[in-house]
This record gives C-alpha cells, sequence and structure tokens, in this order.
C-alpha cells in the first residue's frame, strides 16, 4: 500500500485528487495540507510514502511547494515528493526539481498518468510531464544555451517589472552581478532588450507567460 498526503490549499483540488487516487486499489490517503508548512510537518510523521506537492499557496503559507520540498527531502528516510501543479515553465520546474523532488506532473494530467506517475515516485523512480520532460532533454543537449536557475529567477523578475536595483535588492545580489546574469540572458537567448528577452523566454516556456 502507497500512503499519500495531498498537499494543495484549495479544498476543491484536494478532494479531487483524493477521488482519484483512492479508485486505486494500492493507494491510501493518509492526510492532508492546506499549507506547505503543514505539508513539511506531516511529512515528517511516520506513515507518509508520497507526498502530492501543490508549488504555490495560499496567504496562510510563508513557504512554497519548492521551499517545503527542500525541507522535506532534507530529513533522512523522508516520503517522496511528486510535484503536481498548473505551472510548467523553468522558473517552477528547475527550482523543484533541484529541491528534491522525484516527479513533477501537471494537474491536467489523466487519471491514469497520475496514478503511474505516483507509483513511479514511491519506487525512486522519475516522472515528468512530456512538456517538462522535454524541456530538460533540450537543457541536456544544448547546455551553453540554457539558463540556469539564477537566471531564470532574474529573468521572471524583470518580467514582473523590476527594476536592476529591485532585482538586486530582492536577490540580495550587486547590481553588476544583476547586469551580468543579464548580459548572459541576452546572450543565450539572442536578443538585445530586457523586453525582448522577457518575449523569447515567454515563447520558449522558460518563465510564466503574463
Amino acid at each position: 500500500m502507497i500512503r499519500l498526503l495531498i498537499a494543495d490549499d484549495h479544498p476543491v483540488v484536494r478532494a479531487g485528487l483524493r477521488a482519484v487516487l483512492e479508485c486505486e486499489p494500492d493507494f491510501a490517503i493518509v492526510a492532508e495540507a492546506a499549507t506547505a508548512e503543514r505539508a513539511v510537518e506531516l511529512a515528517a510523521e511516520p506513515g507518509v510514502d508520497v507526498v502530492l506537492m501543490d508549488l504555490q499557496f495560499g496567504p496562510g503559507s510563508v513557504m512554497n511547494g519548492a521551499q517545503a520540498t527542500a525541507a522535506i527531502t532534507a530529513r533522512a528516510g523522508a516520503p517522496r515528493v511528486l510535484v503536481v501543479t498548473t505551472y510548467d515553465t523553468d522558473a517552477d520546474t528547475l527550482p523543484a526539481l533541484e529541491a528534491g523532488a522525484t516527479g513533477y506532473l501537471l494537474k491536467d494530467a489523466p487519471p491514469e498518468e497520475l496514478a503511474q506517475a505516483v507509483r513511479s515516485a514511491a519506487a525512486g523512480r522519475s516522472a515528468l510531464a512530456p512538456s517538462v520532460a522535454d524541456r530538460l532533454l533540450e537543457r541536456m543537449r544544448t547546455p551553453a544555451a540554457a539558463l540556469s536557475a539564477r537566471e531564470t529567477e532574474v529573468l521572471g523578475l524583470v518580467a514582473d517589472g523590476l527594476t536592476n536595483q529591485q532585482v538586486s535588492q530582492r536577490l540580495h545580489l550587486s547590481q553588476a552581478t544583476v547586469k551580468s546574469h543579464l548580459v548572459h540572458i541576452y546572450t543565450k537567448l539572442g536578443v538585445d532588450s530586457r523586453t525582448a528577452a522577457v518575449r523569447e523566454a515567454r515563447r520558449r516556456g522558460l518563465i510564466r507567460r503574463a
């Protein structure tokens, strides 16, 4: 029996996931969490094999899903974390995978795909949404052209309208470092301005669309 913890701030989503997963004879929903912090607490208790983790939580959470994933997987003998979210840009997938998530699935995945991803995660095997897997493969094929996690973070803030000074304050970087990141971003994306960089990154699915 694979014991599951569902972590999502939307009650309807939790109920939907529960309804789908309870149809599988080898799954048991043992807990639910409406905040990232509660998910970390529950995952530390015995009896959880896989955590289904959303990435974005409401005002009740200080942590996001990637931070919660890192906190969960840092413990010895921790349950596996399968991210189940609506976001599939590099700005979302890279932090989650770097935090230790075993899999990454989108909420519009068919029930059978979700069930298989849970079983794969429980067995310690990767389970990735096709769009995520394709982009990760492309990053491996052309590493020199791929944005780093930090570059993706910088560009995401630029897309939100922050100035270089505001980005430096938000990320605790010098303005010179921010400018250096932007130069590298322009080169990798083949553009020559902030506006063009944001537009091209959104087209490629590297940052969220407005």
